[in-house]
């Protein structure tokens, strides 16, 4: 087992598999739980997991280690836990997982701009198609329809800008961490600001276990465990096993489950899909590191 973990592409599949998954699972929880509700829960729920391991961890570390663990776990554990379920009041599961797609596109972007990370012209490139094929999708799909909401189309965007962020955090700033106590820590430490969001939401006090309650609490349980801590845990560690633009490029199977999940769900699919999302990925095609980096 140890071994598998240690298998780039073990891990690779998995988190594709796991991430391309959650947005039916958010699709679903939302038929009884609020979007903050449900971005609550799966931090708090994975704090509650991992708070032996975390908390401590937490207490042991140096403060500027702490600084750079609590703005990774916004980013990237916190604030997108939102971010998704409020934008998939108005956006389709499948729309959300193709936008998805075009986190290391913001990978390539942020590096520059924050570390200084040099990109080739081919990569540019690459990030202007993947930006192109995501404003087509936005354009022609039921995002700029009047039946939804354009800004909640962006809020999907901005999740995987988010994303971008954290990678890049945790591979220039807190790379000798275990991915462990990485995940661990962060989930630990957003899960108070998290029960805090569920007190306000009247989850505790208004909490009523109907049919239709309680099957959305499978789905969210199974979004919180698998799709958040675990799937978590594992992204981490193959950021810092490989590198921010190889642990991004699950984008590439990432849309593909989350498109076959929306169909089997009966959403609508459109041609638009295909040219938005056929372009975001020859964007991140584009993008993606020299082979000899990944070997």
């Amino acid at each position: 087992m140890l071994k598998l973990l240690n298998n780039r592409w073990f891990l690779f599949s998995i988190l594709a598999l796991t991430w391309g998954s959650s947005f039916i699972l958010v699709k679903k929880s939302l038929l009884a739980f609020s979007p903050y509700e449900i971005g609550a829960i799966r931090v708090a729920v994975s704090g509650l997991i991992l708070g032996i391991i975390g908390f401590p961890a937490i207490f042991k570390m140096p403060r500027k280690t702490l600084f750079w663990v609590v703005v990774a776990g916004f980013f990237g554990n916190f604030l997108p836990m939102f971010l998704f379920p409020i934008a998939q009041q108005e956006v389709s599961s499948s729309l959300a997982g193709i936008l998805d797609a075009l986190f290391p596109i913001f990978v390539l972007a942020f590096g520059f701009l924050l570390f200084g990370i040099k990109s080739t012209v081919t990569q540019v490139f690459g990030g202007v198609v993947g930006f192109l094929g995501a404003a087509s999708l936005i354009y022609f799909s039921e995002a700029n329809s009047e039946d939804s909401q354009f800004w909640y189309a962006m809020l999907v965007v901005l999740a995987g800008a988010s994303y971008a962020v954290n990678a890049l955090v945790i591979k220039e700033r807190i790379p000798d961490l275990t991915s462990i106590k990485l995940t661990a820590a962060v989930f630990s430490f957003w899960s108070i600001p998290s029960f805090i969001i569920l007190f306000f939401t009247g989850f505790f006090q208004n909490f009523e276990l109907t049919p239709e309650r309680t099957e959305a609490m499978g789905y969210l349980g199974i979004l919180s465990v698998f799709g958040t801590a675990v799937a978590m845990f594992l992204y981490y560690k193959l950021i810092q096993n490989t590198s921010p633009v190889f642990a991004s490029s699950v984008s590439y199977l990432l849309p593909i489950v989350a498109v076959m999940w929306g169909i089997l769900d009966g959403e609508e699919f459109t041609l638009w899909y295909i040219v938005g999302g056929v372009l975001i990925l020859i964007g991140i095609y584009m993008i993606r590191e020299k082979k000899e980096k990944l070997l």
